[in-house]
């Protein structure tokens, strides 16, 4: 009986000296990028279109009107392809809509959001892809008679969805001005 007092004691003396302070486990640490202040300017290349782009980026010249818009502290670039429409946009959008679908293996989710400005008559989609997909953010658009330019958002390293995702939303940011701003010449 003497040792059961004991235990008891023991016991409960045990559970409040416990209970003093909570144990709250260390949060891992995030890396902590900087990102440059964006300031956009007009694209300078002759091309059927022309739009804004950030500063900090490097414009590579590519052949048939396309073009990279190169991120080199990112590793990524955003590669853009030009096509005349000859009769032929149902089989660009299907095409465009064939790469983006592509990456539904590795995606999550895949998330369409629609442009329309009648006013520049500028019409496309941009889809975001969740999940370690090789492209991230594809775009196409679109004048529904004589332009179509399809873009797709790349970086160079292996597809990491939780590592690149500030990257990504930096970049989104620059697209979706690229798709504000589009302008088809004359």
């Amino acid at each position: 009986m003497r040792n059961s007092f004991f235990f008891i004691l023991f016991s409960f003396l045990f559970s409040l000296s416990s209970c003093n302070s909570d144990f709250l486990p260390k949060p891992k640490a995030y890396l902590s990028l900087e990102y440059p202040k964006k300031k956009y300017e007009n694209l300078t290349l002759e091309r059927p279109y022309y739009f804004d782009i950030q500063e900090n980026t490097l414009i590579i010249d590519e052949a048939n009107n396309w073009l990279k818009i190169q991120y080199p502290n990112l590793k990524a670039s955003v590669d853009i392809t030009y096509k005349p429409i000859k009769n032929n946009l149902e089989a660009l959008l299907i095409d465009a809509e064939k790469l983006v679908f592509k990456h539904a293996v590795k995606a999550e989710q895949i998330i369409p959001k629609d442009f329309l400005n009648y006013e520049k008559r500028v019409f496309g989609s941009m889809y975001e892809i969740t999940g370690n997909a090789a492209s991230n953010l594809q775009f196409h658009l679109t004048d529904s008679t004589h332009h179509f330019i399809k873009g797709a958002l790349y970086f160079y390293a292996k597809p990491n969805y939780d590592s690149i995702l500030p990257a990504v939303d930096y970049i989104k940011k620059d697209i979706l001005q690229l798709i504000e701003t589009l302008e088809w010449k004359k």
